[in-house]
């Protein structure tokens, strides 16, 4: 949510104005994440995020925003994009694709424990079944076709063993994908960046309540595991070392599977999807790290963080049995 674009008062005033949002009355750029411009506004109805996208095209813009529509009617707590009167949800503002939608209540968790776990879980395993019927189809735009096309471009700047095993896991992860295990996992609509910045916790009676995941602009149409696969790497790690907390994993996986149970082929690749998920976001930390844009208040992340957590997850993997060891055996199936 760094800011690229700067738009002023006045043409954020109308802008909220033209889609019946009130008048505006505060106004902050967001720091923290890299992708677009992120505004907090407030107007005299309520507190929105306005989003004024960098990367992603006007084609590609409507099946997240509609996604959002689509599980904010079926009683997912996501933020509900702000339509026209002709019902659009995507707007022009500064010559830029833009949408306004409504900030959620309380705060990012960053030091997770075992109810946060749970409750991110059980959610994510709801999104999951609510998304199963959205009409539209999108592929995850970071998933194998770029990592493909975006190791090459990282390598000269890495020293040769980040470059041999970079170049070893993206060989791995096409093998599992040439795989029949791999074709029939279950997909629909994923999340593809639920971390612990991208959910909101309330407080309600001393006790954490979830309260919305956001940012669904890496969404896309992929394998459910493998968003299985990225929370665990994040809500469920030591950030020291990248190694797996395996209690909080037990929690997240079993409450998961309280909604969703998964299917025998999922159970199977597990190990490798947490792989694919730590090899992902090395790979976009790198990219971003090493190729960045010009952007007020931008604050790339370390890539190395991931490389941790990848090794980790070749040395140490992270199986099913591990985490839910009384788990039953499943008829196979592709349905949700």
């Amino acid at each position: 949510m760094a800011v690229y674009t700067e738009v002023s008062i006045d043409e954020a005033g109308t802008f909220l104005t033209s889609l019946q949002l009130g008048t505006l009355q505060t106004m902050e750029g967001c720091a923290g994440g890299i992708e677009n411009t992120n505004y907090f506004v407030t107007t005299d109805q309520a507190p929105y995020v306005l989003t004024l996208f960098e990367r992603l095209t006007a084609e590609q813009l409507p099946y997240y925003l509609r996604l959002m529509k689509h599980l904010a009617f079926r009683g997912i707590p996501v933020p509900d994009p702000a339509a026209n009167r002709d019902g659009d949800v995507l707007h022009q503002l500064c010559g830029k694709p833009a949408a306004v939608v409504n900030r959620l209540r309380g705060k990012c968790e960053l030091a997770p424990g075992l109810d946060h776990c749970r409750q991110v879980g059980a959610t994510l395993a709801r999104m999951h079944l609510a998304g199963h019927d959205f009409g539209m189809q999108q592929p995850n735009l970071r998933g194998l076709p770029w990592w493909n096309e975006t190791v090459p471009v990282v390598l000269p700047h890495l020293e040769a063993p980040q470059a041999d095993l970079i170049q070893a896991e993206l060989a791995y992860q096409n093998h599992i994908a040439a795989q029949s295990a791999y074709s029939v996992l279950p997909r629909g609509a994923i999340h593809a960046d639920l971390f612990r910045d991208n959910v909101m916790f309330e407080s309600v009676n001393g006790q954490p309540q979830l309260s919305g995941f956001f940012d669904f602009y890496f969404a896309g149409t992929d394998a459910w595991l493998f968003d299985l696969a990225v929370c665990l790497n994040d809500w469920c790690v030591d950030l020291s070392t990248g190694a797996a907390d395996l209690e909080r994993s037990r929690a997240f996986v079993q409450a998961y599977q309280g909604v969703r149970p998964l299917t025998a082929h999922e159970r199977t690749l597990m190990p490798a999807m947490l792989r694919a998920g730590a090899l992902r976001f090395w790979l976009s930390r790198l990219w971003d790290w090493h190729l960045p844009r010009e952007a007020s208040m931008l604050k790339p992340h370390d890539p190395t963080h991931f490389e941790r957590v990848l090794r980790q997850r070749i040395a140490n993997p992270v199986t099913l049995q591990a985490l839910w060891p009384y788990a039953p055996t499943l008829p196979e199936t592709t349905a949700p």
